[in-house]
């Protein structure tokens, strides 16, 4: 029998005039590093995480090299809450005891890793499952009490990134696969001794480790606001320097996320992105698309200047 299909000729050109679209973005990018956070409502709405899995897998075949850094704050939260343990943050960070660094550790390496790893599995067997811990590619040591509102806090079993040997990450690459990293590293100063880190400032430090074309970080806001709440202050696109002057007017949740873009772009990466996760394939749409989505962030000079204060080690 024939098969007559029924044809939109409007829908179909308005997909083919999508595609088109993309292809001087695929042609720019071909090849390039592009160095993900992924967090946010994606990572527990299923449907947002299924998709996000699409888009990575999309990139791959495109030329594109993503690589994944990834924390796990709402099932760290949950997982704490079933063992009794209460969540403290401070300053948007989470008060990390030696008991809940136990549970940042098996939340992140033994629950959301692997389901993230699977799910781009599910479509080709590319992604690979690592740590800030693996083969030496993060060390951090522990952040001293900090002042929070006029208070001193210490926050426990925090770290910050003290180098970074991208080797391991490298040879994942080269293979045409994808890096899917944990934000865990171990403490400089305690051999054995694991440190949270937050996922953003880990994800611009492989960024700059790794003279990445772009850091995309995914979040549960549209971008940045000249004047929140006004919907229509969505700045679409900023340099470093605004950026920095905008910093103290920050709600304390996004202040790491604007950070990580600035500390990222300071370093070489050509740019950054805070973008809505809670969009359907709000990375595509970031990547390549003509209007882009969220607020991108780029240098204040035409030619970023590396100003990084963490070292690259070297194989």
């Amino acid at each position: 029998m024939t098969d007559i299909r029924s044809r939109d000729p409007q829908t179909a050109a308005a997909h083919a005039q999508v595609l088109v679209e993309s292809l001087p973005w695929i042609k720019k990018f071909r090849n390039k590093i592009m160095v993900i956070k992924f967090g946010g409502n994606a990572m527990v709405d299923e449907s947002l995480f299924q998709a996000f899995a699409e888009d990575i897998i999309y990139l791959r075949y495109a030329g594109i090299c993503p690589i994944i850094v990834h924390g796990g704050g709402p099932q760290i939260s949950r997982m704490l809450g079933r063992l009794g343990i209460e969540s403290e943050f401070r300053g948007g960070y989470r008060v990390t005891t030696p008991e809940t660094m136990d549970v940042v550790r098996m939340v992140l390496t033994g629950q959301v890793n692997p389901k993230l790893v699977d799910e781009i599995n599910q479509h080709e067997p590319l992604a690979v499952g690592m740590s800030g811990e693996d083969g030496g590619l993060f060390t951090a040591k522990r952040r001293p009490p900090v002042e929070i509102n006029g208070e001193r806090v210490d926050l426990g079993l925090v770290g910050d990134i003290t180098a970074v040997r991208p080797a391991i990450v490298e040879a994942v690459v080269e293979k045409q696969m994808i890096p899917v990293v944990s934000s865990i590293a171990p403490d400089i100063a305690e051999p054995g001794q694991s440190l949270n880190v937050n996922a953003d400032a880990a994800a611009a430090a492989l960024a700059s480790a790794l003279g990445a074309e772009k850091l995309l970080i995914l979040t549960d806001v549209d971008g940045l606001y000249a004047n929140w709440p006004d919907p229509d202050s969505l700045v679409s696109s900023m340099s470093v320097g605004e950026l920095k002057q905008l910093l103290p007017s920050l709600e304390s949740g996004m202040i790491p996320k604007v950070r990580a873009c600035v500390d990222a772009v300071d370093a070489g990466v050509r740019k950054a992105a805070i973008i809505d996760g809670r969009k359907p394939h709000s990375v595509l749409l970031e990547i390549l698309t003509d209007s882009g989505i969220g607020t991108e962030i780029v240098p204040d000079s035409p030619v970023p200047v590396k100003t990084s204060s963490i070292p690259v080690i070297a194989r």
